[in-house]
């Protein structure tokens, strides 16, 4: 499915590059899982935000399904942001006042489907997450643990060739964790391809392939 090859990042710091990202080289076929390990406090949203095209690197080449994103134009990139990829926020970014149907029919609204149809893929896409009886709760009524459902949710409800997830299990206790992993793991065998971003080796072991990155560079993977 995509296919990175030598992606590099630096930063100017203090009037010098700094170099975050020294050459990545990472290809992830359609349908697999895969955890991304990283040090806590490193640069591993980066590489995410690159993946999903909203930080441009330093130098790279990126395919998709063979198609250079790299030589995109920037309405070429937000139509792919829109239709292949979704992001799983670490920090859910919900809007307050909005139900939680609303939140995930939001996306929709660039879709040029009737009203009927964007109301109940919203309905289809809560209840996959086990949230159709909360359709209308807005998120000062919801644990956090429905909170990142709806995230869920609103990223399924735009039907995405892949979906990322930045530390998704970072607000959920050690029992809601398994439950987020275990719903990972549900959409996978759907054939959702999944990139996860995570500190910790106990997230890490629900995914397929682990890829382990040290000093901006891949040091192991494990499958």
């Amino acid at each position: 499915m995509i296919e990175i090859k030598n992606l590099k990042k630096s930063y100017l710091v203090w009037w010098k590059d700094m170099m975050v990202l020294k050459g990545i080289n990472l290809k992830v076929k359609g349908g697999w899982f895969i955890a991304i390990m990283w040090p806590s406090w490193s640069w591993k949203s980066t590489l995410m935000n690159m993946i999903w095209i909203l930080d441009i690197p330093t130098s790279w080449d990126y395919f998709f399904e063979w198609t250079n994103v790299a030589d995109f134009t920037e309405d070429e990139q937000a139509t792919f942001r829109r239709d292949e990829i979704w992001f799983i926020f670490q920090w859910y970014n919900l809007l307050p006042r909005l139900s939680a149907w609303h939140q995930v029919a939001l996306p929709l609204a660039y879709k040029w489907w009737w009203f009927s149809r964007k109301y109940k893929r919203a309905v289809e896409a809560l209840k996959e997450v086990w949230l159709g009886e909360k359709i209308n709760s807005t998120p000062d009524m919801l644990s956090w643990w429905e909170q990142q459902r709806v995230c869920i949710a609103r990223a399924l409800a735009c039907d995405p060739s892949l979906l990322l997830a930045d530390e998704p299990t970072w607000a959920l206790d050690s029992v809601t964790w398994k439950d987020l992993l275990k719903l990972f793991k549900k959409l996978n065998k759907s054939w959702k391809t999944i990139i996860m971003i995570t500190h910790d080796p106990d997230v890490a072991s629900y995914a397929k392939r682990v890829v382990h990155i040290k000093d901006g560079l891949i040091d192991k993977i494990v499958k």
